[in-house]
C-alpha cells in the first residue's frame, strides 16, 4: 500500500429537509386543519481514529465528501428522517488543520476516538407549528437550515516510542531490520528510503516499542533540500531519538552536526528530545578505527556513542535496552500525569 501522510479534503454537512404545508382531508371531518410535518436534520460529519491503518491514501482517490440532506416532512403529521451521516476513519496520529494548513483543529491520537467536525442542518418546521387562534389555517412552512461546508487538510504523524534520524546512507534501515520485524528497502544508495517505516521491537512480553525509520537527511533539508523536513514530523511524538552515524565516514563530527542543525531548524521540540548517540557500521572498521572515530563523536557531542552494527548484530540488544529506558521514562511521566488528574478532582 503506498505511504500517503498528507491530503486535503472538502466536507459538507447535509442541509435540513424542509418542512411540509399540509392539512387534514378525510371524510366526515370538515375543516382538518394543518397538518405537515417537520423536516428530518441533515446529515453530520464525524472523523474517527482506528487501529490498523498507517496512511491517508483513501483520501487521494476522494476527496469530496458530502453528508445526506434530511428528508422532508409530509402530510399527516410525518416529520422528515435524519440524513446519513459521513465518517471518516484516519489513522490513530491524525491531526486535522484548518485549510490555511498551520492552525490544528483536532488531534486524533488515541484509537477509537471521535469528534464531529460539521453539524447537519436543523430541519425546517411544517405548517402545523404555525397553527394559533388567529392563524387557523398557515399556508407556510419553513426551509430546512442550510449545512456547514469547509476544506480541511488531514496530516498524518505516525505514533512512535523511537525516532531513527541520521544522514542517508547511514544504515537506519538495517538497524530496523535487525532490531525488529520489519522488512523496509535496503540499499547501496542515498534516499533509499522515501517514506517512514514502523517496527515493533520486541525485548519481552511485557517490553515492546515502535521505532519510526524517516528518510535521510542532509544539510539544508529544513529549507527544502533533498527530501526537506517534510518527514520529521513522525517522530515528533517519539519519546527519544537514536542518531545513528555512519562509522565509514571520514568526518562523524561533521555528520553530527549536520542532523543537529536540521533538528533545530525544524523546530518542535525535536532538539530538546533525548538523544541516544550510535557509531553505526563498526563491523567494516578495526578497533584501531572505531576508538577514533568514537573519540571525534565524544568530542564534539560531548558524551561517549554507543557502537553497533545493523548487520552483525553487535551492539543492537545494548542499545535497544538504553532505548527502552527512554521509552519507560516517558510512559512512566504520563501514568503520572493521568493519576494527578484523576486524583485533583473533587473530593468529599
Amino acid at each position: 500500500m503506498k505511504f500517503l501522510d498528507q491530503a486535503k479534503i472538502y466536507i459538507r454537512s447535509g442541509n435540513g429537509g424542509a418542512g411540509s404545508v399540509s392539512f387534514r382531508r378525510e371524510k366526515f371531518i370538515p375543516n382538518g386543519g394543518p397538518d405537515g410535518g417537520d423536516g428530518g436534520r441533515g446529515g453530520d460529519v464525524w472523523i474517527e481514529s482506528v487501529d490498523g491503518l498507517n496512511t491517508l491514501i483513501d483520501y487521494r482517490y476522494q476527496q469530496h465528501f458530502k453528508a445526506q440532506t434530511g428528508h422532508h416532512g409530509q402530510g399527516r403529521q410525518m416529520h422528515g428522517g435524519k440524513g446519513e451521516d459521513v465518517h471518516l476513519k484516519v489513522p490513530v496520529g491524525t491531526q486535522v488543520l484548518d485549510e490555511d494548513k498551520e492552525t490544528v483543529l483536532l488531534d486524533m491520537d488515541t484509537p477509537g476516538k471521535m469528534e464531529l467536525l460539521l453539524k447537519g442542518g436543523n430541519g425546517g418546521w411544517g405548517n402545523v407549528r404555525f397553527k394559533g387562534p388567529t392563524n387557523q389555517a398557515p399556508t407556510y412552512a419553513n426551509p430546512g437550515q442550510e449545512g456547514q461546508e469547509r476544506w480541511i487538510w488531514l496530516r498524518l504523524k505516525l505514533i512512535a516510542d523511537i525516532g531513527l534520524a541520521g544522514l542517508p546512507n547511514a544504515g537506519k534501515s538495517t538497524f530496523l531490520s535487525a532490531a525488529s520485524a520489519a522488512k523496509p528497502k535496503i540499499a547501496d544508495y542515498p534516499f533509499t528510503t522515501l517514506a517512514p517505516n514502523l517496527g515493533m521491537v520486541d525485548l519481552s512480553p511485557s517490553e515492546r516499542f515502535v521505532i519510526a525509520d524517516i528518510p535521510g537527511l542532509i544539510e539544508g533539508a529544513s529549507e527544502g533540500a533533498g527530501l526537506g523536513t517534510r518527514f520529521l514530523g513522525h517522530v515528533e511524538r517519539s519519546a527519544s531519538l537514536i542518531h545513528l552515524i555512519d562509522g565509514t565516514q571520514d568526518d562523524v563530527a561533521e555528520a553530527y552536526r549536520i542532523i543537529r542543525g536540521e533538528l533545530e531548524a525544524y523546530g518542535e521540540g525535536l532538539a530538546d528530545k533525548a538523544e541516544i548517540l550510535a557509531l553505526n557500521k563498526i563491523d567494516a572498521l578495526t578497533p584501531e578505527a572505531r576508538e577514533e572515530k568514537a573519540a571525534e563523536l565524544e568530542a564534539v557531542a560531548g558524551r561517549r556513542p554507543m557502537l553497533v552494527s545493523g548487520v552483525s548484530g553487535e551492539g543492537v540488544p545494548a542499545l535497544l535496552r538504553a532505548a527502552w529506558a527512554e521509552v519507560k521514562k516517558t510512559r512512566g511521566a504520563l501514568a503520572g500525569d493521568s493519576d494527578a488528574d484523576q486524583t485533583s478532582g473533587w473530593q468529599p
